[in-house]
Parts: structure tokens; sequence; C-alpha cells
């Protein structure tokens, strides 16, 4: 994976060239990605990462989401939610929300994204989600309004529910978490979505 191949792009989102994955993330060069947001009524979904996962373990990220290679276009980013999840949906079916740009950054890890950024809303149960458990092992939803208000730094805790996947096990979720639960992207990303989202509501 470390050893594939990504577009790589200046500040403006101009195409500089190509690099492998692990160089983008050792400099930091900018690259792109896909991101896919499910949405039910009010309900926000978000994938719970794997613990074996190199980057960000255990953490509740974006519902799908994954590197754009060299050689696909943003149509092909929909791989990405039947990897992940087993969500198929096609592309023609998801709202776009424009790009984002995306960062992130600690020792040894440089991430910044141009990241595709799309809506797919619907009415979806656990039988819907059949998840790659390499990359991710549950699923959750959260409150719209209460996830904004985690971001804006209004509230300390929200609530989730859904389910994860231990051992071949599905255990139930329904707990209260913090920030600390999530993937650190910035807020004004996290704020820039959700405002994005409910465009659409």
């Amino acid at each position: 994976m470390e050893s594939e191949r990504l577009k790589i792009f200046n500040e403006q989102h101009q195409y500089i060239g190509e690099k492998t994955r692990a160089e983008v993330h050792e400099k930091g060069y900018w690259h792109e990605t896909f991101h896919c947001w499910l949405v039910e009524g009010d309900s926000l979904y978000f994938q719970l990462r794997s613990e074996n996962k190199k980057d960000y373990p255990g953490l509740l990220d974006i519902t799908a989401a994954g590197h754009l290679l060299a050689e696909e276009t943003v149509r092909d980013g929909v791989r990405e939610m039947q990897e992940e999840i087993g969500i198929q949906a096609p592309f023609e079916q998801l709202q776009p929300l424009g790009v984002i740009e995306c960062t992130a950054e600690r020792e040894g890890f440089i991430d910044r994204e141009f990241a595709h950024t799309f809506l797919l809303k619907g009415t979806f149960s656990e039988a819907d989600f059949d998840l790659e458990d390499e990359e991710v092992i549950g699923i959750v939803k959260t409150d719209l309004a209460a996830f904004h208000r985690l971001c804006s730094g209004e509230d300390d805790r929200i609530r989730i529910q859904g389910f994860k996947i231990s051992e071949g096990n599905k255990i139930t979720i329904d707990e209260s978490v913090g920030k600390e639960s999530f993937v650190p992207h910035q807020a004004e990303f996290y704020l820039t979505v959700l405002d994005r989202i409910n465009q659409y509501k």
C-alpha cells in the first residue's frame, strides 16, 4: 500500500507529478482523496477504524474515504464505499459537496488532502453494512446538530449509536464520546462538511 502511486499537487491544486504514498505522507505533498458521508434524516454516520490500522487506529472517521490512485478519476472513488463498508451506490446518486481541504499532522506523518467530498442520503440498517474488517470494525451514527456543537466547542460530549465487530461477534454501541474518539481532522474541516451537508436538508 505504501508503494501505491498518487498524483501530487501544489497549494493551488495544480498537478505537479506523482509520488509513492509513503513519500506523500512523509513529505506532506498535497494529494487527492474521495470522501463520502452517509446521512439518514438528522443523523450522520461514521466508520470505526480497525485497531490494526497504522494511522488513527480505533477512532471514528468519515463514513467511507480513501486515496485516489494516480490512474484513477474521482468517479472511481465510489469503490471505497463498497470496499470499506459494503454500500453500493452509483456515482450519479451521490450529491457533491465540493473539494474540501483536509489536513492532519503528527510525528513522521503529514496528510494534506484535496478531498472530493460527497453525500449519500438514505435509510440504512445494520444489515446494509458489510465491513472490511482489516479497515473498519464498526459503524455508528450521531445527531448532526450535536456533532456540530461538539466541533464548535459548545458541547464536550455527544451520543453515538451503532455496532462493532469483535472476534466475530456484533456488539451494540450506545455511549457518550468526546473529540478524542474522532480522527483529529481540524474543526474547520468538520464544520465545512456539516455546513455543506445542511444545504441539502
